[in-house]
């Protein structure tokens, strides 16, 4: 039975934190004493230094060969678990969920804010053992979960790099070289160049994309490669937002001139580029929407009788995350090739003066035209495959109507075509080590841990100096860690940012089934007594807030992470209070 005086001392413990979280909340919204350039400076202090000496502090100080191996096996268990759960209703479920559902519940069940809550919380609870307990805990999440969950993010990039700009040649990929300069594959921030060898084979490299080497120059936030604290100055500009085209029926026929006719197919015309510049070009099949700037059309009188020539330049790189202010250069018909932007593409598209009236030239995801030989997508009557090169015959071709629903399978093989499996992994581990050597957490976690691995097997104790530089800076992380979580909810527009109904699922991920789960991964390895409530009460803490930082650089349903930090802290307190009364009365 819990008495009035455990639960002070529970309280005690928390409530400081939660104070330095609602003065750094009054502080942005209240009194107004912190801008938003000087909360990101703070986040930056404490994602640089103060959080990374705190994980240093703790995991230096944790003795590794007392290590209580059936508890980190429970924690282990737990999270292999839902890692086999997800995969089993990937390949179970018709239609199957998306990859990107499968990591945010890997997130919100498995892991929770150790570091800040958790060690003092279960120190509180359960004595100073539950608080090595937690150590060990951070040790496996920095080391282990943290880069898997990392490994996930860019598995996922990567998919949808390849899928957007190589539809129907992925298989044919035999290697990936990657710039020294690329340091993330997600939203528009790498392109890809191919050359064809001898074979049909594709060797491609990944290189940084133009857009994201210009907005280098402006002066807006950017997604940190830091994933501790830094949490705020993520900006939403660099995600991938879907856009429409500026292309329209209305558009199209101004440029090519005359009154709009009724809908018809356009069918392209042969282009100029060659045969690796023929795999680089975007598919209009891909995830993101983008825009598209075309140039006035080449002379009317080439084909007036029969047709007229549209030129379209087409960039390589996806979600631009400066389109939207600068836009993209116009070309108009005297313009040179040798003027055009580096990176754009040229297609010539043909529209014949008397085109079929059945039909329409736009398919459903906006887009007028496909790379030459494949044929122009159609509303209303499946696909248009192109027999003839419509300049040759006159302006007409022959045009074969194939069934929606082929074309959407034909489609869902397509962006399931992917490279051989250790291009990908390649590929993926690439990115993933560059990730990794940009996050001070990654040292700091290393450093500790070898430290302590050195000192308690010979017994070796830190220079005063060296401890108390390091204490001084560590002392302070936990406090700042809450006040730099407060910071970001006062700069939030709303608590709930993803919808009720979402945010009370994944509040029920977080803090029914995580524990669910953890207790039956205890229960299997044989933990009994403490260890057992410290893991579940363990598994019932907040959000951890690394797992948001990712979402939001890797644009993962940010929305509802967000809401699992912000409302999760909010009502994690009762919460965890709950779990350790009920389970006091368990014996």
């Amino acid at each position: 039975m819990i008495s009035v005086h455990d639960l002070y001392t529970v309280l005690a413990a928390v409530v400081p934190l939660y104070v330095a979280m609602i003065l750094a909340y009054g502080s942005v919204r209240w009194w107004g004493i912190f801008t938003p350039d000087q909360c990101s400076g703070i986040n930056r202090f404490v994602a640089i230094f103060a959080v990374p000496l705190l994980s240093f502090h703790f995991i230096s100080t944790n003795n590794p060969y007392e290590m209580n191996l059936r508890f980190l096996a429970a924690d282990t268990l737990q999270k292999l678990l839902v890692l086999s759960l997800l995969a089993a209703c990937s390949r179970l479920l018709v239609p199957s969920p998306r990859l990107d559902w499968s990591i945010t519940l890997f997130s919100l069940s498995t892991l929770p804010n150790t570091l800040v809550m958790g060690i003092p919380l279960l120190i509180a609870m359960y004595g100073p053992y539950a608080g090595s307990l937690m150590v060990q805990i951070v040790v496996l999440q920095c080391i282990i979960w943290y880069t898997l969950l990392l490994f996930l993010f860019e598995f996922r990039a990567a998919r949808m790099l390849i899928a957007d700009q190589f539809p129907d040649t992925a298989a044919s990929i035999v290697s990936l070289h990657v710039d020294s300069d690329v340091v993330s594959l997600e939203g528009g921030r790498a392109e890809t160049e191919s050359e064809v060898a001898a074979d049909g084979r594709l060797h491609v490299t990944v290189r940084r994309s133009s857009v994201s080497r210009r907005s280098t120059l402006m002066v807006t936030p950017r997604p940190s490669n830091l994933t501790g604290a830094e949490i705020y100055s993520v900006s939403s500009s660099q995600n991938p937002t879907p856009r429409g085209s500026n292309f329209n029926h209305a558009d199209f026929f101004a440029v090519v001139g005359g009154a709009p006719p009724p809908p018809t197919p356009a069918m392209l015309h042969g282009s100029s580029f060659g045969a690796s510049e023929h795999y680089s070009l975007q598919s209009s099949q891909g995830p993101t929407p983008r825009d598209s700037n075309f140039a006035e059309a080449a002379d009317a009188g080439a084909h007036s009788h029969d047709a007229k020539e549209l030129h379209m330049f087409v960039w390589s790189s996806s979600a631009s995350p400066v389109s939207e202010a600068s836009g993209l250069p116009l070309f108009n018909g005297s313009t040179g090739a040798a003027n055009l932007h580096a990176g754009a593409k040229e297609i010539r598209m043909v529209v014949p003066a008397d085109p079929p009236q059945s039909g329409s030239c736009k398919d459903q995801n906006g887009d007028y035209g496909a790379v030459a030989g494949e044929g122009a997508p159609c509303l209303g009557g499946g696909k248009t495959v192109e027999d003839d090169d419509p300049v040759q015959s006159g302006g007409t071709a022959k045009q074969t109507s194939i069934p929606d629903d082929v074309v959407d399978a034909e489609r869902a093989a397509r962006q399931h075509q992917m490279p051989p499996a250790s291009v990908m992994t390649r590929l993926i581990l690439i990115m993933v080590w560059r990730k990794l050597i940009r996050n001070p957490n990654t040292y700091s976690s290393l450093i500790g841990l070898t430290w302590s691995l050195v000192a308690f097997r010979w017994h070796i104790s830190m220079p005063t100096i060296v401890a108390k530089s390091i204490s001084i800076l560590s002392d302070a992380g936990l406090g700042m860690a809450m006040f730099s979580l407060g910071l970001f909810m006062a700069l939030q527009p709303s608590i709930i940012a993803c919808g009720n109904s979402v945010a009370l699922v994944s509040m029920a991920v977080r803090f029914l089934a995580g524990p669910a789960i953890t207790a039956a991964a205890s229960a299997a390895v044989g933990l009994r007594g403490t260890l057992f409530k410290v893991a579940i009460v363990q598994a019932a803490l907040p959000q951890g807030i690394v797992p948001f930082v990712f979402a939001k650089e890797y644009n993962v349903h940010p929305a509802i992470l967000s809401t699992a930090v912000i409302f999760g802290m909010l009502i994690a307190l009762p919460i965890t209070v709950l779990y350790y009364a009920f389970l006091g009365l368990v014996h």
